[in-house]
């Protein structure tokens, strides 16, 4: 299931070295979703149909996956806020690139920040403590029979936009179905309803083409309600609104704050609603404590970092180790006005990297992919780029429990076996290596020459083996043809970074250009997968389910904007996948989520990056909030406050 950037998403994409805040949104909104948290489901999947007679189904405020959700009927509020938090104060952010637009519905232009999910509500939400949780928010209740056939919505009937107009079950169908029309992600995240209808007083019903699936009811649930009425009326001019179109009017939300002020690729800004219909709901209780939440757009990152010494925004992320070490010796710092803080990244895992566009036929080749992992040389860079700061990822779901490590046993290699079993020979050789059975995966090593010196000679070795031969110091196919490729940057932070591979290419006869686009450019061209490589990756959650297709899924590797972007069509990955998604319990899904990481893994592609088990920020000493902070996400800014105190030490912004 993905959960929105207001929860984990942003913090954990923004801890990747080499994306910058534009690329991270880009990768998790614009491209097809964020970081995801997900569930796994019992049962098996059926043929299409109505769903079968049994007994009423319970209405239910909150559900969870797998278990019970935390937090039972009647409790008052989340466990990591503070219900007496004091609302006011300013929280500001900064941006890279430009925006466009302010309407998420369609994936044209560049959306502005926080124009979804501060603007709108959707059904269920999610709590920051919780992996696979969801509470009522525009639906007071929800109830689904125990096949998960179907799930059915009741609304609040308090709930309403900011005209003052009521949320309706038609305001859900509509949503719905101008979402998954107009926007491929969403058409492919939803594409297992089959029906959404009003089926009573505010209820609005989904029906799934598929039973056993437990994730989807809970996915539905996630669904952002538009104002109908809004969108099919006129504008200041009397011109016909268009949901198809971008747009820089300031559109008419539910959530918990407005549009303030906007300037046009420059700023924008949302104030809090004072009379938000939900602001006393157990969810938002003691969270949205601020009047205003603005965004600044910085066309780099080194004048963005100037602009955060100047106190010109509050909150950054620090994606370079560089920076970290060396930038951050300021007057602001060294007396306390600004905090240097280390916060654990608990709640999710990751795997980035170098990703080739397999649709290029010299990436279509494994060995060929294993080579370029092998030319990496990660302790030099780490070395000399990184001050040594960083880990090499080694798993699609690193740093949780859910990462394979050693050789597959017990329930993980069953579940293998059964992969490999309902392939033909000719599907398990070509997708399931011996080596997910033998042998224990790792990034290879390079922390001495002489290793450095033998994984060239080595991705030579498999080059030659996929056809290329030198010819002098260039690598060429059997028709001459160079090997050659185009690194696609979306900003010059990670050039560095690509100059130094680009080096380690070069002595096996691999020649990489690097090219640097700004945001617009970048989301369009990956959206048309039109790019030789990126640096790129995925969040993953505790508990991950669907959003597996979308990542990983042969349909995916076709479907405009989802983020299979390297192209992965493999019969295995598809049978992993469905035993994520149908698993029957927690064990079953760790199982077989290590069987889905060793079988990606063992295909080579990615060239593994690196990361840190928490994320870097930096903040001006201005804001409070709860002890412990939950376990997904730090939560600025959404469970915190502005703290007059420290405000007045600090001194007011600008």
């Amino acid at each position: 299931m993905i959960r929105s950037l207001a929860a984990i998403g942003l913090t954990a994409l923004l801890a990747l070295p080499g994306l910058s805040v534009a690329s991270a949104q880009d990768a998790a909104t614009e491209i097809g979703g964020t970081p995801a948290t997900g569930g796994a489901a019992a049962g098996t999947p059926t043929a299409p149909g109505e769903p079968a007679a049994q007994a009423e189904p319970a209405w239910r405020t909150g559900t969870a996956l797998i278990g019970e959700p935390k937090y039972a009927d009647g409790f008052t509020h989340f466990g990591y806020v503070n219900p007496q938090a004091p609302k006011g104060g300013l929280a500001r952010f900064s941006a890279d690139g430009t925006f466009d637009t302010l309407n998420f519905v369609v994936p044209k232009g560049t959306l502005a920040a926080g124009a979804s999910n501060l603007l709108y509500d959707s059904l269920m939400t999610s709590s920051y403590d919780e992996a696979s949780s969801m509470y009522g928010l525009v639906a007071e209740s929800m109830r689904y029979p125990d096949d998960f056939a179907w799930v059915t919505f009741r609304l609040r009937p308090e709930a309403k936009f900011h005209d003052g107009a009521p949320i309706t079950p038609e305001d859900v169908v509509w949503s719905f179905e101008v979402l998954t029309k107009n926007n491929p992600q969403q058409q492919y995240y939803y594409r297992h309803v089959t029906k959404a209808e009003v089926t009573g007083p505010n209820e609005v019903t989904f029906t799934f083409d598929e039973t056993g699936n437990r994730e989807l009811p809970h996915i539905v649930g996630q669904l952002t309600v538009l104002p109908k009425h809004w969108w099919e009326g006129t504008d200041a001019q009397g011109n016909k609104r268009d949901v198809t179109r971008s747009t820089l009017e300031w559109p008419l939300g539910s959530g918990p704050y407005r549009i303030k002020r906007v300037v046009p690729g420059r700023t924008i800004a949302y104030e809090r609603v004072p009379d938000y219909w939900a602001k006393d709901l157990p969810v938002n209780v003691g969270q949205n404590n601020f009047d205003e939440l603005r965004w600044e757009y910085f066309r780099d990152d080194t004048a963005e970092l100037e602009a955060f010494k100047g106190d010109q925004f509050d909150w950054r992320v620090e994606t370079s180790a560089k920076n970290w070490a060396t930038a951050y010796d300021f007057p602001a710092v060294h007396d306390g006005r600004v905090k240097l803080e280390n916060f654990p990244d608990e709640g999710s895992g990751v795997m980035v990297g170098f990703i080739p566009n397999q649709r290029r036929a010299m990436f279509a080749d494994p060995r060929v992919r294993r080579a370029l992992d092998l030319a990496l040389d990660f302790s030099e860079m780490n070395r000399v780029l990184f001050f040594g700061q960083y880990f090499r990822v080694d798993s699609y779901f690193y740093g949780t429990e859910l990462a394979s490590k050693g050789v597959p046993e017990g329930a993980e290699r069953a579940i293998l076996e059964e992969i490999a079993a309902g392939l033909t020979p000719e599907d398990r050789a070509r997708s399931m290596p011996e080596a997910i059975f033998t042998t224990a995966y790792a990034s290879p090593n390079s922390e001495t020459p002489q290793a450095v010196r033998d994984n060239l000679r080595e991705a030579l070795r498999l080059l030659q083996e996929a056809g290329w031969k030198l010819q002098g110091r260039q690598l060429v196919d059997a028709e001459g043809k160079p090997f050659r490729f185009e690194l696609l940057l979306n900003g010059p932070t990670f050039e560095r970074v690509a100059l130094l591979y680009k080096q380690s290419l070069a002595k096996i006869g691999i020649e990489m250009s690097v090219r640097t686009v700004d945001t617009s450019q970048y989301i369009e061209r990956i959206r048309n997968r039109d790019f030789d490589m990126i640096y790129g990756g995925w969040g993953q959650s505790l508990s991950p389910g669907n959003e597996q297709w979308a990542y990983f899924g042969a349909d995916a590797a076709d479907h405009a904007a989802s983020q299979n972007y390297g192209g992965i069509k493999n019969p295995a990955i598809e049978k992993a996948i469905q035993r994520v998604v149908f698993a029957k319990d927690r064990d079953d899904l760790i199982a077989a989520t290590k069987a889905l990481d060793r079988i990606l893994l063992w295909n080579h592609y990615i060239v593994p990056g690196w990361t840190l088990p928490f994320t870097r920020v930096a903040v001006w000493d201005r804001f409070g909030h709860a002890e412990p902070l939950p376990m997904l996400t730090p939560g600025f800014p959404t469970t915190w406050w502005w703290d007059e105190a420290k405000a007045a030490k600090v001194g007011a912004p600008q």
